[in-house]
């Protein structure tokens, strides 16, 4: 996307970004409902709105300042929605399964730009502005896949940490579970010793391959 200036670039990454993380927290909450909990539902956040799931740093400084600085890799958060486990019949398996639903939407929504991509690469022949769309759907497999990949890491209080915690034994899933108020500092961490760009570029990478049309490179 090199021929992009910073303000088409931002206008690229934007609905993709927004809609990633939006409906990432929105498919816990729906999930969430499903098995019993309205927490989501009765603070308004089972919605489409952004605005009602926009964290400041995560979703618009943390973003913005990836572009600019040409990392070429983009990430962002969402304020979390609010679930109350103890409203669940099996909390363990429920909490595990509203988890995997915030990844899963990422892959539904990967896929989805994937086929972006497919269409307006059937229409740029006759329609050359259509380009932005499909820059726009690379832009998508790409959050969607990368926000997928991270937060199945299996370490809370990432939704894989979650996940872990509802599949081991109990004395097992409380081990696990003691690590939370550490998770967000081992996270850090590991981002500084640069144990994600071993192991979750690659991912990131062969996943997005997978979705993308032949012959479309990264």
């Amino acid at each position: 996307m090199g021929h992009f200036n910073i303000i088409q670039l931002i206008i690229i990454w934007a609905p993709p970004v927004l809609f990633a993380i939006t409906l990432h927290e929105v498919a816990h909450g729906w999930v969430a409902r499903r098995f019993g909990d309205p927490t989501a539902q009765m603070l308004g956040r089972l919605t489409i709105n952004p605005l009602k799931h926009i964290d400041p740093v995560g979703t618009i400084i943390v973003p913005v300042l990836l572009l600019v600085l040409h990392t070429g890799f983009l990430f962002g958060w969402a304020k979390p929605v609010p679930i109350s486990p103890r409203n669940f019949k099996n909390p363990r398996r429920d909490m595990a399964i509203v988890a995997a639903a915030g990844p899963l939407s990422n892959l539904v929504m990967g896929i989805i730009w994937a086929l972006v991509i497919r269409l307006g690469a059937l229409l740029y022949p006759t329609l050359h502005w259509i380009e932005p769309l499909i820059y726009m759907g690379l832009a998508g497999v790409l959050i969607n896949v990368a926000l997928m990949v991270f937060n199945l890491i299996p370490l809370p209080p990432l939704d894989g940490g979650r996940v872990l915690v509802g599949l081991l034994p109990r004395d097992a899933a409380n081990v696990v579970d003691r690590i939370e108020p550490y998770g967000f500092y081992i996270i850090i961490l590991l981002m500084i010793i640069g144990a994600f760009n071993v192991i979750l570029v690659p991912a990131i990478s062969w996943i997005s391959q997978i979705l993308l049309p032949n012959g479309f490179l990264l």
